[in-house]
């Protein structure tokens, strides 16, 4: 079984940037592909980006390519969420999961979920 908790959203301004982290426990974290989500009010929690097991191979929405990458650092459990050039249509509570499957952008694929943080854009 894997928990995870996400940190550092918050509030930021158009144009922005935030960085997401999740920590991760158990020790089979790198046995685990894992992903970021969203959802925002009203509306379907939606795939925002993807990485491997190793981190050698990641993906990304392409609504959000170019400003948003996703890294992992398995020595330490954690996974990243890095947020360039925040939009006011990137508001959101962001999820990170785990799943046994990589390269797959449906929630129900993914086994483990946080709890979310939230983030905001002031425009």
């Amino acid at each position: 079984q894997v928990r995870l908790l996400e940190s550092g959203g918050g509030l930021v301004q158009a144009g922005g940037s935030l960085r997401l982290s999740c920590a991760a426990s158990g020790r089979t974290f790198s046995s685990y592909a894992m992903g970021w989500f969203r959802q925002a009010p009203g509306k379907e929690r939606e795939f925002v980006a993807g990485i491997s097991r190793s981190g050698g191979g990641t993906r990304c929405a392409v609504s959000m390519q170019g400003r948003f990458t996703i890294s992992r650092d398995n020595a330490t459990n954690a996974v990243f969420l890095h947020m360039n050039s925040l939009k006011p249509k990137d508001p959101a509570v962001y999820y990170c999961a785990a799943s046994g499957h990589y390269g797959t952008t449906a929630p129900s694929w993914y086994d483990y979920w946080g709890q979310g943080t939230q983030v905001t854009v002031s425009s």
